[in-house]
């Protein structure tokens, strides 16, 4: 019989798949590049076990591929796959503020409010683009937990790590441009006001077009994405 992992071990393969699933949501792995489980063992001072183990959870968990007899890949980047991800994001958001409509409690809408309310502040044209990103992240991960449904949080929190670097991307673009974080405050008022309204048409509604907005420019973002990871080195 197998001799069952000890606390220890299973802390190091949880560190080790942290630090890893960092990495491959920045991108620090190069797009569709082999994985060098040798160099990453020297690299995060361990064995190549808990290696392979964390690796393998990033491969169920989409940020990695791997082919039988090559080994692990990072994921690939494109616009069609992006497209692919906002899409999921979509349905997931969409079915999480119906069901917030009719599970959230009032008090939970209202302390929701409150709080966007007080940040508002903070979504200047001058703001930092990953304090922007964590801000509207939070919001999304809180109006799904106002659906009730854990899984539908564990599905965005995924979602969101896998199109992080995107987003990031496109946020950056916009600060040149124009004053985004004001358009993403009175975004989201818009659909807290039809969830406490308890009308799951208008939140779905607003939902859809709120994500909507940014997937018109993933096209662009990626664009930028592979010229900034493919800057020559001098």
């Amino acid at each position: 019989m197998a001799k069952p992992e000890s606390p220890r071990s299973e802390s190091n393969v949880d560190r080790l798949y942290e630090a890893l699933r960092r990495m491959a949501s920045d991108f620090a792995f190069k797009p569709d590049a082999r994985i060098n489980e040798s160099a990453l063992a020297t690299q995060l001072d361990a064995s190549r076990t808990p290696i392979r183990e964390a690796l393998n959870r990033l491969v169920a968990e989409g940020f990695l591929t791997f082919q039988s007899g090559r080994g692990f890949f990072c994921r690939s980047l494109s616009p069609e796959l992006v497209m692919d991800l906002y899409e999921a994001r979509v349905a997931v958001e969409v079915e999480a503020v119906r069901l917030a409509c009719v599970r959230g409690s009032d008090a939970e809408i209202t302390s929701l409010m409150n709080e966007l309310d007080e940040i508002a502040p903070d979504y200047t044209p001058d703001a930092d683009p990953e304090s922007l990103l964590a801000m509207d992240e939070r919001f999304h991960g809180q109006l799904a937990a106002l659906s009730g449904n854990g899984e539908l949080g564990r599905m965005l929190a995924n979602l969101n790590d896998r199109i992080r670097y995107i987003r990031l991307i496109d946020l950056k673009r916009l600060r040149e441009t124009a004053n985004d974080g004001q358009t993403m405050v009175s975004a989201h008022r818009r659909i807290l006001e039809a969830i406490a309204s308890r009308d799951a048409d208008a939140a779905s509604t607003q939902m859809r077009a709120h994500i909507e907005r940014r997937r018109e420019g993933a096209t662009q973002a990626v664009r930028d994405a592979y010229a900034q990871l493919y800057v020559p080195e001098f």
